[in-house]
This record gives structure tokens, sequence and C-alpha cells, in this order.
């Protein structure tokens, strides 16, 4: 049976390192869009007995163009078909927790999989100056159809592809949590289910700090809070028990820009905040000291704040396009109208005392959503190119806007508003070319603006697709956050699970 090894040096104590894996959000922490997705956590944490499922896709460039054109299609298609199997194109993984030592080692194996077997033990040991080294030991056995191919190293190629996506990964949760110390919190999250909340509910619980999740249905458990922002329904009770709310909830926005889609756009924000808002504020009178942070987004500046520079060339471009900060003035479009609104929703709260941030993102890039998510079948096939040349696309990679949401909610420090994107803003022109390198494609087939207005209408174009903002990262930082992937390639590398150069 095939043996797989990769050993980890790791600059933080033993117990801080073990205590990591033992927590709610590891697994989905540690597992790379590229390789599937997370269908239930363990059961019963480390112990031997606990459960977990992950939907695996299939191995290489292959399961990248399925997972990412899937995707891209179940964006397009209805919530109660989007939801369906058959739109997931991921073999099932049922994992089972067979040994625990504490502090030292754990072993899970696969119960049920598209392989003949696996186990995976991992072992830590103290190092020098309080280090840790960690060992993964994996054998495993490919079945049958698949010996030819995979045998002779392209296994363990794919292998050493994820682990090195899992140290990363580790490194920046390590290092986030080390300079995020104080006592644990209790954190309400809506939109938990969504790109962002994923990763930042799992990012929280991996530091020590519970997570109470916003639902619209019957609650399951304790750590689930029902709520209804339509209907101006929320269980305040429930919320008393955080002091620090993240409201990422929203309806999507990436459709054509309809009436009725506008509509729901805007209503979805305001309303949740507003309602968040005033319960935040009704509570104030119980003397805990809490925190909002809400979501809004670059569109804050509208569409194109730079105008006067748009249709000079792109040298000239970059001298006169200054980075936009969180003082310059509002935009005047439909999404610039939207944020300025969401964040004044928040007023409530802040004038009874709770500390407020409203985090403007940026361009989110993931593999398992997003814009990033609907480029990749069209790179991977060899026709991708840019969406314009000169437009500036502020980008954030997906592990940083979970980090900035964090530090908004642990850091008291930190208030008002915020720019949530990489240090590094790029043109059209480069993420299209950087993306192509990345991936060893041509990205020289440039989108026709054509294309754009025909799937999101005119004004959907205009302000989603071909818009063009250059926001300052420099706020967040002076502030203390510490960028994992502050230039476009090391994000897409580690993203995509490419070798960083």
């Amino acid at each position: 049976m095939p043996v797989f090894h990769y050993e980890t040096h790791l600059p933080y104590a033993r117990e801080d390192v073990f205590g990591w894996f033992s927590r709610p959000g590891a697994l989905v922490r540690l597992t790379p869009s590229f390789f599937g997705s997370i269908l239930a956590e363990p059961s019963d944490g480390l112990n031997p007995g606990s459960t977990a499922a992950m939907g695996v896709s299939a191995p290489g460039g292959l399961g990248m163009w399925l997972g990412s054109a899937a995707g891209t299609i179940r964006g397009l298609l209805p919530k109660s078909i989007a939801g369906s199997k058959w739109t997931r194109p991921e073999v099932r993984w049922d994992a089972l927790h067979t040994e625990l030592v504490p502090g030292t080692s754990f072993t899970d194996v696969m119960d049920k999989g598209p392989l003949a077997a696996w186990t995976h033990k991992h072992s830590f040991r103290d190092g020098d100056a309080g280090s840790t080294i960690m060992v993964d030991e994996v054998n495993y056995e490919l079945p049958a159809a698949a010996r030819g191919e995979w045998a002779g190293g392209k296994m363990d190629a794919e292998l050493q592809r994820m682990f090195a996506f899992r140290e990363r990964q580790l490194r920046g949760d390590l290092a986030f949590h080390a300079t995020h110390q104080g006592e644990a919190k209790v954190i309400a999250v809506s939109g938990a289910s969504g790109l962002v909340g994923r990763a930042l509910c799992a990012l929280l619980t991996g530091g020590g700090h519970t997570v109470l999740r916003l639902v619209r249905r019957a609650p399951r458990n304790a750590e689930e809070i029902f709520w209804d922002p339509d209907a101006g329904i929320l269980d305040t009770a429930g919320l008393a028990r955080a002091s620090v709310v993240v409201h990422l909830a929203g309806h999507p926005i990436g459709g054509r820009f309809t009436d009725a889609t506008k509509e729901a756009i805007y209503q979805s924000r305001i309303r949740g905040t507003r309602l968040l808002a005033q319960s935040l504020a009704d509570l104030a009178a119980d003397g805990v000291e809490r925190t909002l942070v809400s979501g809004s987004a670059v569109g804050y500046y509208g569409a194109h704040p730079n105008a006067a520079a748009a249709s000079t060339s792109l040298q000239s471009m970059r001298q006169e396009s200054r980075e936009l900060v969180e003082s310059d003035p509002v935009g005047d479009d439909f999404l610039a109208t939207v944020c300025r609104d969401w964040e004044a929703a928040c007023a409530p709260a802040a004038e009874a005392g709770v500390r407020v941030v409203n985090v403007r993102t940026g361009i989110v890039l993931s593999a398992a959503g997003g814009v990033l998510q609907r480029l990749l079948p069209l790179y991977l096939a060899g026709v991708g190119g840019p969406l314009g040349n000169e437009q500036w696309q502020s980008w954030i990679g997906v592990d940083d806007i979970a980090g900035i949401f964090a530090h908004a909610a642990l850091d008291a420090k930190t208030s008002g508003a915020v720019n949530g994107v990489a240090p590094h803003p790029v043109t059209a022109a480069e993420f299209a070319a950087t993306l192509g390198r990345v991936l060893g494609r041509p990205a020289a087939v440039k989108v026709p603006a054509l294309g754009p207005k025909l799937l999101l209408g005119e004004q959907g174009a205009a302000e989603l697709a071909l818009a063009s903002q250059r926001a300052s990262a420099a706020k967040i930082q002076e502030l203390g956050y510490d960028f994992r992937t502050p230039e476009l390639e090391t994000a897409l590398r580690h993203i995509l699970g490419h070798p960083p150069l």
C-alpha cells in the first residue's frame, strides 16, 4: 500500500496547534475548493467514532473545470433546483475518526468513498524553541480502475498539492489567532452559509470563539438564532448572548438588473441591517459592550469614480487614478445608493453606543463562488481573456476578506468604514494575464462588452462587470490587519492550488 508523508514545521506551541485541530471549523479551513466541499463537519471533534462527510471533485484540472462550471450553472438556477445533488459533480467521502492521543496524534479513515482504502494519521511533537513538528502520514490504495494512470507518483503529486495548501492555510490561521488573543467571544453571524460566511465562521471557531448563526427556519440547536428580516422578526433574547454581530446576509448581486432584482438587492440589505441595528440599540440598556460589523461594498464610490481618467491611456490612468479612501464621497448610481443606505441603516446601533464597522468589500476571489469561479471554465478551456482593459479591479482573496471581518469583530480600535480590498489592485488586463499565467493558459480572447450586457443588462454591466474602482487598503493595514496574500498572483496560486513561484 503506498504511503505519503508531509512534514510541517510551525513556530507555535504544540498545545496551540493541536487545540486548533480539535475545534470546529478546522476541516472547513483545511479543505481547498479545488478538492471539494464539506458536507458535514466532525460530529464529535477528534474523538473516536466521530464522523464527517465531504464531496470530492475529480483530481487535477478536470475536477476544477467541472466544479467551476457546475458552480456557475448553479448560480443561474432557482434555489429549489440549485441545491440538487445532480448540480454538484462530486463523490461523497465519509470519514471516521478511529484513534486519539490528546496532544500527540489522531487518525481518521475513509469509511466510504472513491478510493479502495485511506488511513490518515496526524502526529505532533515538540520542535526547537517552543515550535511544533507536525507529520501527516497517509496510507492509501487506489481503486483498480485508476491504478494504471495514477500509479508512479501522480497521486502523490496531487496529495502534495493539497497538503501544501493545508500548510499555508494552517500557518495563516495560527498567525491570525496569535495576533488576536484575548477572551473568547460569542459572535452572531448572518449569511453564515454564504461564500464569505462559511470561511469566517470556521476562522472564528478555530480561534476558540462561539458562533451563533442567524437562520430563517426553526433553529435546530442552541447555536442558531431565528430571524425573518422581511417580517421584522428577530429572537432578541438569542441575540443578547452575543457581544458581536457580523451581518453578511443579502440577495445575491450578479444577475440581470431587472426592477424586481434591484428591489430585492436593496430591501434585503436595508431591512436586515435596520432590524439588527435597532435590536442592538434596544439591548444597549443591559450594559454589555457590543459591536456590529456590517457588509458593504466598494460600489459605495460609484462604478466610475475616476471617470476623468477612464478615457486616457493605461500609463496616464495609472498616474491620474488615485486610490479611493473611506472618506471619499458616495457615488450616484444604483449600487452606490444601496451601499449608502446599507451603511446608514446601522445608525440606531451607533447612536446607542454600539461600535459599528462597515466593510466595503471588493471582488472576492474563490474557486467556490463569485467572479473567479465563473471565469475558470473559460480559462481552463483556453478561451479566457480580459473583460475590458484599463478598468481597475479591487480584488481580495476569500481568506483575507474573512480575516478582515474577523479582525473588525475582535479589534476594539476598528470602527467606521474600511475598504475590504487587497493592497495591490490591478487593471482588467493585468488580472487576465495573471490568471492565465497561473493556470498555464492563454488569456488573449477579449470579452466583448455585449456579453455582460446580455447577462446583466445595460445597467448591471456598467455597475458590475465594467466598473472601475481602485480602492485603498491603507486604513485596514494601519488598524493592524496583516494580509496573507497581498499580491494577485500569490492569491490565485494559493486559491487554485498551484505551486508558489
